[in-house]
């Protein structure tokens, strides 16, 4: 075995997900799913591609017609790739492995939210570096000092994650010139994990990607799993400059060839004919963020409004018990799942996270039973 997994855990997110299927009847706001159905014009384009015989192999940069869709797309942030600077991948995971994997040596220094996704950690140890952790403030904003405390210790990589898994923050205006600001002249490499830029609800769409003066030493990521409720499709991408390209498709071609032709397909149909329907999803998800901050706030949760995703943080730690705690009662007591916070990690403790990818119905219901539930205690 490899010394460099002996310590590698399954994800928090995981280990509480695989013990809440084990209880009958239970709300589950757990995973970071949509509960929306796929598009009909995704489904039929998917039956289309298979009638036509389109399940080869595609190149390993992916579909020419999905980099260009691309391309266009990210024009709605602002943000401006050539499709030649596009990849797709296996889902923005592989997308995440693959990067790191092509920047990182073994003793590398990776700075990293936290609390963050857990996959970050997660790979930055798999492949023999060290995590370096920043962190944010009670409004969510970043707290700079920790993101110059990082990279005076030497950090190689940054990792940005805006709107983020668990918090549900974006990048502020002010925090995107801070951090550019800060690593501009520093020989450092940028990966942005954007995966819910469409579910973003602010105006104003904010990405250290933008600065184009940067682009040399940055990767942006991107994927569909969320703007189509398409998570089992498997299709992220990767947007680069040349240099950094031709290292990370070497990992990529050597991982997994090329993300599947039909899922790319389902992509391509999304981007061209049903981005109403992530507009819909996402007016839907800013009502259901907006019931639950709600609710949260009147059962006297101390709590911070997300602004992206479909996650919100409430802290527990009035309460004077651990997140895994809480959860694991409020499981076995109400029937309803939520995250731990310690699963984000450690730095999550005294907190949980709620995914509002659920109907308003059972959100209604599970508030209701986290009400009675904190009462209790």
């Amino acid at each position: 075995m490899l010394n460099t997994l002996k310590d590698i855990k399954i994800t928090g997110i995981r280990r509480f997900y695989d013990e809440m299927v084990k209880y009958k009847n239970v709300i589950s706001l757990t995973l970071g799913e949509p509960d929306f159905p796929m598009p009909e014009g995704i489904k039929t384009a998917v039956i289309k591609a298979v009638m036509e015989d389109k399940t080869k192999y595609t190149s390993n940069a992916g579909l020419y017609e999905l980099r260009e869709e691309i391309v266009k797309y990210l024009t709605r942030f602002n943000l401006h790739y050539s499709k030649d600077e596009v990849m797709i991948t296996v889902g923005g995971s592989e997308a995440i492995f693959a990067s790191l994997k092509a920047l990182v040596n073994i003793g590398d220094k990776v700075l990293i939210p936290s609390p963050g996704y857990p996959a970050y950690e997660g790979i930055v140890k798999i492949l023999g570096a060290k995590p370096i952790y920043y962190t944010f403030n009670a409004d969510l904003t970043i707290n700079r000092d920790s993101i110059l405390s990082g990279l005076n210790e030497g950090c190689k990589i940054l990792i940005m994650s805006f709107p983020s898994n668990p918090l549900g923050n974006v990048l502020s205006k002010e925090d995107k010139e801070f951090v550019y600001e800060s690593i501009k002249e520093r020989d450092v490499f940028i990966i942005s994990d954007e995966i819910y830029a469409a579910l973003c609800y602010d105006d104003d769409y904010n990405s250290l990607m933008q600065y184009e003066d940067i682009r040399e030493k940055s990767v942006y990521i991107g994927g569909f799993s969320k703007i189509f409720s398409m998570t089992g499709m498997r299709v992220g991408y990767i947007c680069t400059c040349e240099k950094i390209y031709k290292e990370i498709i070497k990992v990529h071609q050597y991982m997994v060839t090329c993300a599947s032709s039909i899922s790319q397909y389902a992509a391509l149909a999304g981007l061209k004919y049903c981005l109403c329907d992530a507009d819909d999803m996402k007016n839907n998800f800013k009502k259901r963020r907006d019931y639950i901050y709600e609710r949260l706030i009147n059962m006297g949760l101390y709590v911070s409004l997300p602004k992206g995703a479909f996650y919100i943080f409430p802290s527990i730690e009035k309460f004077g018990i651990s997140s895994e705690d809480f959860c694991y009662r409020f499981l076995k007591q109400k029937r309803v799942g939520v995250i731990p916070g310690n699963a984000f990690p450690d730095s999550g403790e005294g907190h949980i996270r709620i995914s509002y990818a659920n109907s308003i119905e059972n959100l209604k219901i599970a508030m209701d039973k986290l009400e009675s539930f904190i009462k209790s205690l």
